[in-house]
């Protein structure tokens, strides 16, 4: 642990309240477009296709990019009050590119009616569009500076560790596997930052040679390039997005639900073998996602498999043990943050276990253009990444006392459970029933079976959204409340601790 005075924990606590304040305004916003592309299907509402899928663009974008900035966010200030010293300056640096980011994200998709989806599958950014020319620019400006923001900080996370660690090796635990004595214990949640950041760092990479690729055919369309190559890059980089948005979050549940046990969680072989193993299966998994592009080498549909079946096992298997060793007869006092802690690990098994259902060749070949697929998605990012967040952020607002004896809260939370398993259900139900997915309206499927059980689900979502919706409007309640206060003690005494 490193020594830090009060002005250097509050110049990171005030730099973290300012992410925290950004997340809870944009987070609801994102999902009231969710509740309206969901309102179009349930033929509630007509959005005209160009509005759905302008919706469908950001709240897609938006969304992988907030819940990815607050996960960040959150290690961030973990790291900076506990383990290494990390410039505020680069962290506000940060903040406002990301923000320039999404600001032009949000003119191009919301007034330059751009409507790609988050996967702009090329050449669809430039053919076949009915948005103008100059918001299919801006998005791909704004997406390249949340690139640079991205890199710029997870680059200067990882050189900070290494330098205080002693090398980018001991980052990742192999000091554990000699027979040499340990000199410094490494915390699970340096080196699940480091197994989490380098993926993602390489990821981004990937991103931005795909966006400089279209930003070079948006001034030069003479252009033209490979397009399984342009697939496979924007897959990699949205795949390990995602993933590495996850694992940023089990860090913070390795850091600190071991203050609610009482439990020490220390790195050890098995810790380090299982998220090696994690670090180099997750840049194979996301070839699982092109199963269906037969032009694709086939060892890549093969490993595709293998690496999606193998990433599900050691860092998932070891973390959830790992949380039962905790919790068993430790005595813990269920306040809202364990249980949220809990709970988004149990969101993040089931829906691992979805994907990787998913992922497998003969049933992708059926689920993979169903809803099964935003099933799998929204049940690890809203029901496991979301929980997780909203746990750091009473953590950050309130002290152990009162998290535990918040009714008000826990009322919030248990309301927010219900509803984000009752919207989910309702897309693995119309999976199950081959509802494809990424369609404005079902009106269009000649089968009327398959329509009418479309809409249906779609209007039985909204139960489950709105649901969830006031659930997070009570949390929210309880969390700024607290949030703004210049002196809770508590919380600046763990941050030293």
């Amino acid at each position: 642990m490193i020594q830090l005075n009060p002005a250097e924990i509050k110049n990171q606590r005030r730099l973290v309240i300012v992410w925290s304040i950004t997340f809870l305004i944009a987070f609801p916003l994102l999902i009231v477009l969710g509740l309206l592309m969901r309102l179009n299907q349930g033929e509630e509402i007509k959005l005209g296709i160009d509005t759905f899928y302008v919706l469908m663009t950001l709240h897609g974008l938006g969304m992988a990019g907030v819940l990815y900035s607050m996960a960040f966010a959150g290690l961030w200030y973990l790291i900076s009050t506990r383990y290494v010293r990390l410039s505020v300056a680069t962290g506000y640096v940060v903040y406002f590119l990301i923000l320039a980011g999404v600001t032009g994200l949000a003119y191009a998709t919301l007034l330059g009616k751009f409507g790609a989806g988050w996967y702009l599958l090329y050449p669809l950014p430039f053919k076949g569009t009915f948005w103008p020319t100059w918001s299919t620019g801006l998005s791909i400006i704004s997406l390249t500076v949340l690139g640079v923001a991205w890199i710029i900080g997870l680059v200067h996370v990882v050189y900070a560790l290494s330098k205080e660690f002693g090398g980018f090796t001991n980052l990742l635990g192999w000091q554990y596997l000699g027979k040499k004595e340990i000199k410094r214990e490494l915390p699970p949640i340096v080196m699940i930052t480091t197994i989490s950041l380098i993926p993602g760092l390489i990821a981004f990479l990937a991103g931005a040679v795909f966006l400089i690729m279209n930003l070079m055919q948006y001034f030069e369309p003479t252009l033209a390039f490979d397009t399984l190559l342009l697939k496979n890059l924007v897959f990699f980089f949205g795949h390990t997005l995602v993933n590495i948005t996850l694992y940023c979050c089990l860090g913070w549940v390795y850091a600190l639900l071991p203050e609610f046990t009482g439990r020490e969680w220390k790195t050890n072989k098995v810790l380090v073998y299982s998220w090696n193993a994690t670090f180099f299966f997750i840049l194979f998994a996301y070839f699982h996602h092109l199963y269906m592009d037969f032009v694709q080498p086939l060892p890549f549909q093969y490993a595709g498999q293998i690496a999606s079946f193998s990433s599900a096992i050691p860092a998932t298997a070891i973390t959830m043990f790992g949380v039962i060793t905790q919790l068993y007869h430790s005595k813990i006092k269920w306040g809202i943050v364990p249980l949220m802690f809990l709970l988004g690990v149990a969101g993040w098994a089931i829906g691992g276990f979805a994907a990787v259902v998913d992922s497998t060749i003969a049933v992708n070949a059926v689920l993979h253009n169903t809803l099964w697929v935003p099933a799998h998605f929204h049940t690890y990012m809203l029901g496991g990444v979301v929980l997780f967040i909203l746990g750091f952020l009473f953590y950050l607002s309130h002290t152990k006392e009162e998290q535990e004896k918040d009714k008000t809260a826990k009322f919030g939370f248990w309301l927010f459970v219900i509803g984000t398993h009752s919207f989910i259900a309702t897309f693995y139900s119309g999976g199950l029933r081959s509802i494809p997915r990424r369609y404005n309206d079902y009106s269009g499927i000649p089968i009327e079976a398959t329509h009418s059980m479309g809409a249906f689900l779609a209007r039985l979502a909204l139960i489950g959204i709105i649901l969830l919706l006031i659930g997070l409007m009570v949390m929210y309640i309880s969390i700024l409340i607290k949030l703004g206060k210049k002196n809770n003690t508590t919380v600046i005494q763990a941050a030293e601790a």
